[in-house]
């Protein structure tokens, strides 16, 4: 099984494990006399069998990652750089945004508003970046799909 394939079971055990949550909680009570419409037994154990099967592939994924090198470093630092990559550019862009909000004076009594920051070299810093940011995920996606998982 490739990287990426692993990755797909473990996005799809995650939404199935949201899925046995929200049957649970619809089948925690029912009124006296009357029957849940799905066994809560019967989920609970399905419950388990999926967090099971989830440990294992991440796990699995983790292992790969840590263990495989794409461009001299290894994904799970590729990862980690990624993740802090968007956190900055999602951080610059919301500051551009208040930077560059203009303020309409009524008169020339009215108090001034100025950016405090260089809106234009920001934006070209933001731009450098997501280029930065497109290229590792570029590598990254790749070696999703050639490495085995392990």
């Amino acid at each position: 099984m490739k990287l990426a394939e692993a990755l797909i079971l473990r996005a799809d055990l995650q939404t199935r494990l949201e899925q046995l949550r929200e049957r649970l909680t619809a089948n925690a009570l029912v009124q006296e006399g009357e029957k849940p419409a799905e066994d809560p037994e019967a989920l609970l154990k399905e419950l388990e069998e999926t967090v099971i099967r989830l440990e294992e592939i991440i796990t699995r994924i983790n292992l790969t990652n840590a263990a495989t090198l794409q461009d001299g470093e290894s994904l799970t630092a590729m990862l980690a750089r990624r993740e802090c990559l968007m956190q900055k550019i999602s951080v610059m862009r919301s500051l551009m945004q208040a930077a560059s909000h203009t303020v309409m004076r009524g008169s020339r009594m009215e108090v001034k508003i100025f950016s405090t920051v260089p809106v234009a070299e920001l934006r070209k810093k933001t731009d450098q970046l997501s280029v930065e940011l497109r290229k590792l995920d570029t590598s990254i996606q790749c070696a999703n799909w050639t490495v085995e998982l392990q």
